[in-house]
């Protein structure tokens, strides 16, 4: 979470540094109530690598065999953060074997013997909150082979922790940072012993904050979805421990599990992993299907939006849309403009994708990643449609401003397709023009048509229309709708310059065919991908024209070959080894 440089931020700070030296004074927890149970989903090749000296957090790599991770000097806010959260432990536990615990058990160690005082950039709520998590989630395979000095330091830092919590979890901002929070003190609560008057205030916290954060979509202010994976895991975890402490869960919590639960359905791809926008990624592998097994919601259709996403999905292929205006105010700190844009699936292949979130790989890529040009939609002029805006001295966190505000949609079936119709005015402010999207699947998913229109409706519109015109010379306004591939989709430019053919490891071929006077080009595009030193290269189909009149209209198509097999035996294995 970006924080302005405010007076409030500056007193946030001072209050957790205050209360981190405070803590100094608590007394060691005896120990647990039970014997915590592990929930946390780590990965093993991650751990593989952690074992090795290869350290890579927030897109950094540092190569450390030899000394402990907290020599290391930290090269962001966001490597600080990863390290100070403990995450890493899942990842570790995740191996399980001799050196996998001497590795966890150094550097947590070494944690206490730095930062156990109260002294160091982890001392947030947030983090402290994750870090708690896993210090419980992990305490069997932590503790062996510990004798009894190293076992007061491990429960005297955690006592330290939970009671910093006690004090400091209000001042978390809300949503995911707050959920943390409350669900470590929820933790700490039912398995330390001694600390049981901690849980019940918790508790009824927690369930006053999914009132106030989930809404009737079951989504979340920031529109991230992987955001809400998050947050819902978080609230998954808590149930489940309260429910092995023989206590009930308040009715705000399971209500929010109930709506959450078919919104984060809806926006799963067919391969499992989640849309990425507005900051999201695909979400770490095995986590969205083990929330959503642990919740004990049955799947339902969704009728409507969900977190302001459409879906429509037939046979092997999802489609999933940006349908509504980007988030406002302080949840738009990591928003993208990416109105109506939408990504494809084919089984188990991503075919049309967003650029994604650049924030590992620094400011620039960051801002690249949540402009317009990134993601698989019209851009007119090259223009967003939004801008950023800088908030406090600093700069460091920027707003989005500008959006579109008016998203009207439609979502209807017929015998032969399923069919989205949308439009947004985020180009209306500066040339007059709104941009209307119909796209159409075939109810086999093997084919889908789409229209895009740019219209000047009003007197009004139409006055903006012709100023913008003027400035141009009457030659037209520029506009070119981009269809972003992953990078693992070979693709060529086909029948003389008319058509791009696209093959998928799977050995499908899919054909993006257009009936219009626009340029067809295959050009460069980028894939940002969190867990990586850089971004990967790819390709991007774009259709380039000029609007010359109040209504331009431009028809395309993407379909599956005919000699495409209606079911494809996809046998090729991703790599699963950690990709640096």
């Amino acid at each position: 979470m970006f924080t302005p440089e405010t007076l409030t931020g500056r007193k946030t700070r001072f209050m957790n540094r205050l209360y981190a030296r405070l803590s100094r004074r608590q007394k060691k927890a005896r120990g647990f109530v039970s014997s915590p149970e592990p929930r946390t989903v780590g990965s093993f090749a991650k751990g593989r690598q952690l074992i090795a000296g290869n350290i890579l957090f927030a897109g950094y790599l540092v190569e450390s065999p030899d000394t402990g991770l907290w020599e290391v000097d930290s090269p962001t806010v966001g490597f600080d953060d990863e390290r100070h959260g403990f995450a890493w432990l899942d990842d570790l536990a995740a191996v399980g074997d001799g050196p996998a615990r001497a590795k966890a058990q150094q550097w947590l160690w070494g944690w206490i013997d730095n930062y156990g005082t109260g002294q160091g950039p982890g001392w947030t709520p947030a983090l402290t909150g994750r870090r708690v998590i896993r210090w419980i989630n992990h305490a069997i395979f932590l503790l062996r082979g510990q004798d009894s000095a190293e076992s007061d330091a491990f429960f005297r830092a955690l006592a330290q922790q939970v009671w910093f919590l006690s004090k400091r979890w209000h001042a978390s901002p809300p949503g995911l940072p707050r959920f943390e929070a409350l669900t470590g003190l929820i933790y700490a609560g039912l398995a330390l012993e001694g600390h049981e008057d901690l849980a019940d205030p918790a508790v009824r916290a927690l369930a006053q904050e999914c009132k106030l954060r989930i809404d009737e979509q079951g989504g979340l202010p920031t529109r991230n979805p992987e955001e809400l994976l998050d947050v819902f895991t978080l609230l998954t975890w808590a149930a489940a421990s309260l429910h092995e402490a023989g206590r009930g869960t308040p009715q705000p919590h399971t209500a929010a599990v109930a709506r959450i639960a078919p919104t984060l359905r809806a926006l799963r791809h067919a391969d499992g992993g989640l849309a990425r926008f507005h900051g999201g990624g695909r979400g770490l592998d095995g986590r969205l299907d083990h929330a959503l097994a642990a919740s004990h919601i049955k799947p339902d259709h969704p009728k409507s939006l969900s977190m302001g996403y459409a879906r429509l999905s037939a046979g092997r292929t999802s489609l999933i849309i940006d349908a509504s205006p980007p988030p406002k105010g302080d949840a738009s700190y990591n928003a993208h403009a990416s109105t109506l844009a939408f990504e494809l699936t084919s089984g188990r292949r991503p075919l049309v994708v967003s650029c994604g979130s650049g924030v590992s790989f620094g400011t620039e890529w960051r801002r690249a990643g949540r402009a317009t040009p990134s993601h698989s939609t019209l851009c007119l002029e090259g223009y967003s449609s939004g801008r950023l805006m800088p908030v406090g001295k600093t700069g460091a966190v920027e707003n989005l401003i500008e959006t579109a505000t008016h998203v009207p949609y439609e979502l209807d079936e017929d015998s032969e397709m399923v069919r989205f119709q949308g439009g947004h005015d985020g180009y209306q402010r500066k040339f007059g023009l709104t941009h209307a999207r119909t796209l159409e699947m075939s109810h086999d998913g093997r084919g889908l048509v789409g229209e895009d229109m740019l219209l000047a409706m009003e007197p009004a519109d139409k006055r903006k229309f012709d100023q913008a015109m003027d400035k141009v010379a009457l030659a037209g306004l520029s506009f070119a709708i981009r269809m972003h591939l992953h990078p693992d989709v070979d693709a060529t430019v086909d029948l003389g310059g008319a058509a791009v053919s696209m093959a998928l490891k799977s050995g499908e071929i899919w054909v993006f065919r257009h009936n219009s006077k626009c340029e067809l080009s295959l050009e460069p595009s980028v894939y940002l991908e969190n867990g990586r030193l850089k971004p990967r290269a790819s390709r991007q189909i774009v259709l380039t024209g000029r609007a010359m009149d109040y209504a331009t209209r431009v028809r395309w198509s993407l379909s599956k070959a005919h000699d495409t097999a209606i079911a494809v035996r996809d046998l090729e294995r991703d790599e699963s080894m950690y990709q640096l």
